[in-house]
C-alpha cells in the first residue's frame, strides 16, 4: 500500500478523532469484550479544568500523561473510564467576569446578583466548549458522554447532601474568628488559597512603657519588635516566651499601649520565638492567627482595628480612623518618632500573603464565617495513608500529605461571593468554598448521592492526578470526603505531575510574558509531536524547564516513523495474518528457522523494549518510556534493521520472512507508541495490510499482554 510522501498532521488528526468517537470505545460500556470473561476496570477522574479560560501547558502535560496511561490500560483489555469535567472555580471566575465588566466601566453591583450570575453562565457556555474542544485536539480519550460540571443540577444535589450530613453530625458551625481576607474580592480565603511574595520591608522596635508602679530606674519600658505597626492599635497584650530569662520578672506586669493609652498585660506563651526581634512581641488577636491562638489561652479581648475594605476602624484613636493601612502605618511611625517611642528600625525580608486570584495583599480580620470541624475527618485521611491504602507518586508526596495535617485547623467553608454553591440554610447568602464541592469529585461525578450503576461499577477510582499547587487544597479533602460519604477511599493512586516552567526556570505567567500556549504548539508541530515532547521531558523531576526544541524533535520523530512506514509498506502489498503467531508463540522467534543475525537481533531488542516500556509506564516513568521507544525505533529499527533488510529483501529465500518481520516490528512499535502518539500510530495502523484487523489500534492488545 502506498501512502503520501510527507506526514501532515493537519490532514489526519481531525479525521482520526472522528473515527475514535464513532467507534464508541471511549465509553467503557461499549468496548469490545470476550463474553463470560471477568474484566478488570481502570477508572480515572480528570482534574476538572476551571472555566476561567483556555487550557494551559499544565493542563496539556497532565492530560497527556493521563491519556497515555488510559490508552495503555485500554489496550491491556481493561474496562477503562476516564471522566472529564469542569470546575466552576468560584473566586477565580468571579474575578475574571468582574475584570470584563470593569472594561465597560461597570461592577457586579451595577448588574445585581441575578444578572451577574447570568453573565457567568454565558461565559461558562462559551469557555466550556472551547476547553473540551482543546482536550479533544490534545487527543484525550475521555468518555465525553459522562462530562461533569460542578454546578450541574445533580452536582448541586451532591453538595447540599454533603453539607447536610456534616450539619446533622454537628460538624458545621458558625463563629467569629480571624480569617484571611481579600479586600478586593471581599471574601475570606483559606491558608491554602494564598500565595506569598518575598519583599523587602522593615522591622520596627517600639517602646511600650511600663505602668508607673511597675517601672524601674534603669528601664521603664519593654521593647517590642513588629513588621506591622498599624495593628498595634488593636493590641491586647505583650507576650514573651516563658523560658526567656530576660523577661521573667516582667511577666504579669502591665504596660501602657502607645497612642492608645490602654493598659495591657505582659504574658508568657510558648508560641513566642525568643530569637525574633527582642523576644517580646505585641499580641493583636483580631489581626494575627497566631496571636488569636494565644488570646484563647489567656482570655484576651479581640479588638478589630482594620475593616473589610482595608481601612482603620473607629475602635482606633481618631487620628487614624478611616485611613488606609499604608497611610495609617506611615502616620503611626511618624507619631512614635515624635514621642520618642520608636527605638530603631531595621531592614527585614518579608513574606507577604497575596490572594491567589487577584494578587491583593491579604489582611487578617475577624469575620463571622461557617466552619467545618476537621479533627475526626483528618484522622480517617491520615489512617489510610499510613496503612498504605493510597499510593503516592512520587513517594515523597506521602510525607508532605501527612505533614499538612499537623497544622490543620477547622476549615472555613464560607465565601462572601456571588458565584458558587449557596450554603443550604435559609437566609444565608454566603456560598461554599470551591474546594468543598471539588472534594466530592471522584464520587459525585459517578452519581452520588444516588446509588447509580456508575457508582457501583466504577467507584473507587484507580487514579487521580494533581498539580503541586493544589495538592493540599484538593487531595486530602477528597480522601476524607470519600471515606465519610462512601465509606471507601476515592482513589488508589495519587500522581503529582511536574510543574512546567519557562526555559529559564521561572513560573509561566501572563505578567512575565513567558506563557506558552499548547494549542500554538499543536498548530505548529502537530499533536503527536507536542505530546511526545512533553512526555520526553517528564523524567521524575517535579519541575520541567520547557524546551521547545524537544517538541521539534518530536516532529522529526513523526517524520521518521512515517518514512519507515512508507518503506515497509512498499515491500508488502498483500494482506498478512495480524496474529504473527509464529513470532509470539512459546519460545517466540527462537523457534523460527532461517532467521538471520539481523532478524534475531531486532526481535530480541524489541522484546527488551516491550518489557522496559511496560515496566516503566506502570511506574509512571513517562520520559524513560519515551526515550526507550525513540531509541529503539530510530536506531535499532530504522538505522540498523531497515538498512540490513534492504539486502535481505533482494534474496528470494529471505524476502517473505523479512517482510513479515518488518510488518511485525512496525505494528508492535505502533502499539507501544500509541499511548504517546495516538494520531500517527492510528493512521498507520489503518493502512497496514493485516487480516483480522480491529476497528481501531486503540483497542488492539498491548504487546506482551495476554
Amino acid at each position: 500500500m502506498i501512502i503520501s510522501k510527507v506526514y501532515n498532521p493537519k490532514t489526519i488528526e481531525q479525521k482520526i478523532y472522528k473515527l475514535w468517537e464513532k467507534s464508541g470505545f471511549f465509553n467503557p460500556d461499549k468496548l469490545p469484550r470476550e463474553k463470560k470473561k471477568k474484566v478488570e476496570k481502570f477508572v480515572v477522574a480528570m482534574a476538572p479544568l476551571n472555566i476561567t479560560g483556555e487550557a494551559h501547558m499544565g493542563h496539556a502535560l497532565e492530560n497527556t500523561l493521563l491519556d497515555a496511561l488510559v490508552r495503555k490500560e485500554r489496550m491491556n483489555g481493561k474496562k477503562v473510564l476516564w471522566v472529564p469535567g469542569l470546575d466552576h472555580a468560584g473566586i477565580a471566575t468571579q474575578v475574571v467576569i468582574e475584570k470584563e465588566l470593569k472594561k465597560q466601566g461597570k461592577t457586579r453591583f451595577d448588574l445585581g446578583r441575578e444578572k451577574f450570575i447570568k453573565r457567568i453562565w454565558q461565559w461558562k457556555e462559551k469557555y466550556s466548549n472551547i476547553i473540551l474542544d482543546q482536550l479533544k485536539k490534545l487527543g484525550c480519550s475521555c468518555d465525553w458522554s459522562r462530562t461533569r460540571f460542578t454546578m450541574d443540577k445533580n452536582y448541586i444535589t451532591a453538595v447540599e447532601q454533603a453539607f447536610l450530613q456534616y450539619w446533622k453530625k454537628g460538624w458545621i458551625y458558625q463563629g467569629e474568628r480571624p480569617v484571611n481576607w481579600c479586600s478586593r474580592c471581599q471574601t475570606s480565603l483559606s491558608d491554602l488559597e494564598l500565595e506569598y511574595e518575598e519583599k523587602k520591608g522593615k522591622l520596627w522596635y517600639i517602646k511600650y512603657k511600663l505602668k508607673a508602679k511597675n517601672a524601674k530606674r534603669k528601664t521603664d519600658y519593654i521593647v517590642v519588635a513588629t513588621t506591622r505597626p498599624e495593628t498595634m492599635l488593636g493590641d491586647t497584650a505583650v507576650a514573651v516566651n516563658p523560658k526567656d530569662k530576660r523577661y521573667k520578672n516582667l511577666i504579669g506586669k502591665k504596660v501602657i499601649l502607645p497612642q492608645v493609652h490602654r493598659e495591657i498585660p505582659i504574658i508568657a506563651d510558648r508560641l513566642v520565638d525568643p530569637k525574633f526581634g527582642t523576644g517580646a512581641v505585641k499580641v493583636t488577636p483580631a489581626h494575627d492567627l497566631k496571636d488569636y491562638e494565644i488570646s484563647l489561652r489567656h482570655k484576651l479581648q479581640m479588638i478589630q482595628v482594620i475593616d473589610e475594605k482595608g481601612e482603620i476602624t473607629k475602635n482606633a484613636p481618631p487620628p487614624y480612623q478611616e485611613l488606609k493601612i499604608s497611610e495609617a502605618r506611615k502616620k503611626i511611625i511618624e507619631d512614635l518618632k515624635k514621642l520618642n517611642f520608636l527605638e530603631k528600625e531595621k531592614n527585614y525580608e518579608l513574606s507577604i500573603p497575596k490572594c491567589y486570584r487577584c494578587d491583593t495583599t491579604i489582611e487578617i480580620i475577624p469575620s463571622k464565617q461557617w466552619f467545618l470541624k476537621i479533627d475526626k475527618l483528618a484522622k480517617k485521611a491520615i489512617d489510610v495513608a499510613r496503612k498504605n491504602k493510597i499510593k503516592f507518586i512520587p513517594p515523597s508526596r506521602k510525607k508532605i500529605y501527612l505533614s499538612w495535617f499537623d497544622q490543620i485547623r477547622d476549615w472555613c467553608i464560607s465565601r462572601q461571593i456571588w458565584w458558587g454553591h449557596k450554603i443550604p440554610i435559609k437566609g444565608v447568602e454566603d456560598v461554599l468554598d470551591t474546594w468543598f464541592s471539588s472534594a466530592l469529585w471522584p464520587f459525585a461525578t459517578l452519581g452520588w448521592p444516588k446509588r447509580t450503576k456508575d457508582l457501583k461499577n466504577y467507584y473507587p477510582t484507580d487514579l487521580i492526578s494533581s498539580a503541586r499547587e493544589i495538592f493540599y487544597l484538593w487531595i486530602a479533602r477528597m480522601v476524607f470526603s470519600g471515606i465519610e460519604f462512601t465509606s471507601n477511599i476515592p482513589f488508589r493512586n495519587v500522581y503529582t505531575h511536574p510543574t512546567i516552567l519557562d526555559k529559564y526556570g521561572k513560573k509561566m505567567s501572563k505578567s512575565l510574558g513567558n506563557v506558552v500556549d499548547p494549542m500554538d504548539l499543536i498548530r505548529q508541530y502537530g499533536t503527536d509531536a507536542t505530546r511526545f515532547g512533553l512526555i520526553w521531558q517528564t523524567t521524575g523531576s517535579q519541575d520541567i524547564c520547557f524546551d521547545e526544541g524537544v517538541i521539534l524533535m518530536g516532529k522529526k520523530f513523526c517524520n521518521k516513523i512515517w518514512n519507515a512506514t512508507r518503506f515497509v509498506l512498499s515491500n508488502k502489498p498483500t494482506q498478512i495474518n495480524a496474529d504473527f503467531s509464529s513470532l509470539r508463540s512459546p519460545g517466540g522467534f527462537t523457534q523460527i528457522k532461517n532467521l538471520t543475525v539481523a532478524d534475531k537481533k531486532i526481535l530480541k531488542t524489541l522484546e527488551q523494549a516491550i518489557k522496559s516500556a511496560t515496566k516503566d509506564l506502570e511506574n509512571f516513568k513517562f520520559g524513560q518510556v519515551a526515550q526507550t521507544l525513540y531509541h529503539f525505533f530510530w536506531h535499532n529499527f530504522c538505522d540498523l534493521y531497515i538498512e540490513q533488510s534492504k539486502k535481505q529483501l533482494q534474496n528470494p529465500k529471505l524476502k517473505e520472512q523479512t517482510s513479515n518481520i518488518l510488518i511485525y516490528v512496525l505494528l508492535t512499535s505502533m502499539k507501544l507508541l500509541h499511548p504517546f502518539m495516538p494520531f500517527i500510530t492510528e493512521e498507520i495502523y489503518q493502512k497496514l495490510p493485516l487480516k483480522n484487523k480491529k476497528i481501531c489500534l486503540m483497542v488492539e492488545s498491548w504487546p506482551g499482554s495476554k
